[in-house]
């Protein structure tokens, strides 16, 4: 049984059309939180649509994949199949955010610290 025309939703890409038919991504090492940074001086022609959408996004600042993917309407799956083609074209750097557990801040642990020693 197939869906008249009239019945399929209008504005729906299918998955494989916005990856150019790749079903996986080239990089193992992407998750949702991997920080994207645009590279400027890497020219865009020859991008595909989502691809020159995806530097359009991270160009003007920093943008984790779950974010780009929000913005591009994809699942996270096809955005980071996406991501990977301009992580490895080398139009996008990708970063690990910083864990939490590495975070610190410096003057906050001076001020315990003066205070440990007062007491």
């Amino acid at each position: 049984m197939t869906s008249s025309p009239t019945h399929r939703r209008r504005g729906i890409v299918r998955s494989y059309t916005a990856t150019g038919g790749q079903a996986t991504p080239t990089r193992r090492s992407l998750d949702d939180a991997t920080l994207l940074i645009a590279d400027p001086k890497v020219p865009l022609a020859g991008l595909s649509p989502h691809a020159y959408r995806v530097m359009d996004l991270c160009l003007p600042g920093v943008l984790s994949v779950a974010e780009v993917g929000f913005h591009l309407m994809l699942p996270g799956a096809v955005t980071k199949v996406i991501v990977s083609g301009l992580v490895n074209s080398s139009h996008l750097i990708a970063r690990s955010p910083i864990p939490a557990a590495q975070q610190h801040d410096t003057v906050l642990l001076e001020r315990i610290l003066d205070a440990l020693h007062k007491l």
